[in-house]
């Protein structure tokens, strides 16, 4: 080191003194800590730290006094992991600071930082730029715009950032809930066309049935999501962004197929073809169930339950390799005891492994149709093992994903309370 005198160096972190030789400086893990040995003057000096007092050669650094201390453990013992309690991004900002990356945390702490900061690039959109109070005074050109624009997003994307927000949110669930009824309406006996029509009076029912009243219903219903989804993608930022995201593809699932079944209803006429466009535009109208997840938009449960099924798609599919692999082994023996040996009574409802697995899986889920069961006393005691081993492997993971969920509702909780506050602001002023 070539600045300051003495044996030895002082590190003062928020309060908490580190001593250190001089000689150990040189290699330090830390860069920012490494960087005090080639200081030459007291300038070079306060450039690496925030102060520095000659007498007792001591360099003080005004950062989180606890996080300093975790990543000192990691100096010592090689091990990285977060402080229990403290924000994963103010840490990761410690970590930055002193010279370390984020893969100098251990796995578990690895994915914790990621999931965090997939999060607020999701979930958390920057705030306006200039926004603040001493931006309000010069605006670059364009800002205007840009604000206009942030607003509209804001009112479409996030229901409680305003009162025009909520306002539009309502609509949308009215439109939402008013879909639903048409679509499970139609599904009576008093509103569905008779089977035995023949093939040109199926073409004409077809064809006016959309100036029926439900037709007109759900034909504004379709323009008022379709409205919904340009303004949309016009006001995004990303448009590729805005493609690539999953409540959006399913309003396009759910937006499509009505527009698919007018073309194919133009396009048919009375062809012969008709009887088998007629079970298509079955089909595409039951997607208009889709349109009950629209309602994630504006209801914070759905998207807990969403964010929660994202984070631990490794739990999930650690569940289904549970389940698949009781159902190799159960169902093989359930069809060897029942059918495949010769005991004098062979139960035709396990003569496959296929069909055995049928049996697998209601059981291990504790459904019990009873629809088929074991009759020989090695498969009953084979069944009651499945059920305890069902009841058992569904709970390991169970444990993850709960308290997955709880953090994401409480995160969502707070997102939502953050736009409620300004909505307050709003109607006050």
């Amino acid at each position: 080191m070539n600045f300051g005198r003495g044996p030895s160096v002082v590190l003062n972190v928020g309060g908490t003194r580190y001593s250190f030789s001089r000689e150990v400086l040189k290699d330090f893990p830390l860069r920012r800590v490494s960087r005090l040995h080639g200081c030459l003057s007291e300038q070079d000096v306060l450039e690496v730290c925030d102060d520095y007092d000659r007498e007792r050669n001591e360099y003080f650094f005004d950062r989180h006094s606890e996080a300093f201390g975790f990543i000192m453990l990691y100096v010592r013992h090689g091990h990285l992991r977060f402080v229990p309690h403290m924000c994963e991004l103010s840490f990761y900002n410690e970590m930055i600071y002193w010279g370390l990356e984020g893969s100098h945390l251990d796995y578990c702490c690895q994915r914790r930082l990621d999931d965090r900061m997939s999060e607020t690039c999701t979930y958390y959109p920057a705030e306006e730029p200039n926004g603040g109070p001493e931006g309000k005074g010069r605006r670059p050109p364009g800002a205007e715009g840009g604000k206009w624009l942030e607003r509209m997003r804001r009112t479409f994307e996030e229901p409680t950032s305003s009162v025009a927000a909520q306002v539009l949110a309502t609509v949308s669930i009215l439109f939402v809930i008013v879909s639903m009824v048409v679509l499970c309406a139609s599904t009576l006996p008093e509103w569905r066309a008779p089977e035995n029509r023949s093939v040109e009076e199926q073409s004409r029912y077809t064809a006016e049935s959309v100036r029926e009243p439900s037709g007109i219903i759900e034909a504004i219903c379709i323009g008022w999501f379709t409205a919904e989804c340009i303004v949309r993608f016009i006001v995004s930022k990303n448009k590729c962004e805005f493609v690539r995201r999953p409540l959006n593809i399913i309003d396009l699932l759910a937006i499509t197929p009505y527009y698919i079944s007018v073309l194919m209803t133009v396009f048919t006429g009375e062809n012969s073809q008709l009887q088998r466009a007629g079970v298509t535009l079955r089909v595409l109208r039951m997607m208009r169930i889709f349109w009950v997840i629209k309602l994630a938009r504006h209801f914070i449960g759905l998207q807990t339950l969403g964010l929660t099924l994202k984070r631990c798609y490794r739990e999930m599919v650690m569940l289904l390799v549970f389940i698949c692999v009781a159902m190799a082994i159960f169902s093989a023996l359930s069809q060897l005891l029942e059918n495949g040996l010769d005991l004098g009574t062979k139960n035709k409802d396990y003569a496959s492994i296929p069909a055995a697995c049928w049996w697998v899986i209601i059981s291990m889920t504790t459904v019990g149709y009873g629809d088929m069961c074991p009759i020989t006393v090695p498969g009953r005691i084979l069944g009651g093992i499945c059920v305890v081993s069902g009841i058992v492997l569904l709970a390991l993971p169970i444990t993850f994903i709960y308290h997955s969920f709880v953090q994401c509702y409480h995160e969502l909780k707070f997102r939502s309370a953050r736009y409620s506050r300004s909505l307050s602001a709003e109607f006050l002023n």
